[in-house]
């Protein structure tokens, strides 16, 4: 009797595990099965946007000089975090509403105004710039374009710090660009990492939908860039 009911328990596990409740295999399902690399691409491109609020740090290759971010995007548009890095300098960016707000140091000033002798003045003052019209650089449609996502193939899936991940790559004019999908949860995109001579490297998104504070330099410590290039 004993044993029949062991086996009774083991027939109840396996039928609540059809129905979803347990397990009773080691073979784990996958949550994309049956879908095309184009259509995990964008059911991961709406969940990521869908989040409201994430972070995204990493470095690339630009114009053969490292570059690094870190920054975080709060659900209404605005966000805040670091850039740069090396000769290229560093500065701070913050974007709230429809200005743009970045406080560099003086190598970065120099840079990205061409050797300017204004370098020096803006040296770790907060410089206000318009936003741009489409939300600039922390606008989450950007970063997530759908219609860009076409023509993937789906390979061997992988882990991204632990977590299974499905992976996605897209190749074209000598450029890949993979993408790993959390393959757990929602299908936000865990990473994103390019290779190729122009412009390679990573990206890693993480934090979804973790509330994020961003709050405007006072007007006191800020510089108009438009008023100043008058000068």
């Amino acid at each position: 009797m004993a044993a029949n009911r062991k086996l009774l328990a083991a027939a109840v596990a396996c039928a609540a595990a059809f129905v979803g409740i347990t397990g009773c295999s080691s073979e784990e399902k996958d949550p994309f099965d049956g879908m095309s690399a184009d259509k995990i691409a964008k059911k991961a491109s709406d969940a990521s946007k869908d989040a409201g609020s994430f972070r995204v740090s990493g470095e690339g290759k630009q114009d053969a000089e490292t570059v690094k971010v870190d920054f975080s995007v709060a659900k209404s548009g605005d966000c805040k975090g670091k850039v740069g890095g090396g000769a290229a300098g560093t500065a701070e960016l913050l974007v709230s509403g429809n200005t743009q707000y970045m406080k560099g140091d003086e190598a970065y000033w120099k840079k990205a105004m061409g050797g300017s002798g204004k370098a020096a003045a803006l040296k770790d003052k907060w410089v206000k710039t318009p936003n741009g019209e489409t939300g600039g650089v922390c606008d989450p449609d950007a970063m997530f374009q759908s219609k860009d996502l076409k023509d993937m193939k789906r390979e061997k899936d992988s882990e991204v710090d632990g977590e299974k991940a499905a992976v996605l790559t897209k190749s074209k004019s000598g450029k890949k660009t993979t993408f790993y999908v959390a393959a757990e949860g929602k299908p936000y995109f865990l990473k994103v990492v390019t290779s190729g001579k122009e412009d390679p490297g990573t990206m890693n998104f993480s934090d979804y939908g973790k509330p994020v504070a961003v709050k405007a330099p006072a007007p006191g410590d800020v510089m108009d860039m438009e008023e100043l290039m008058k000068s």
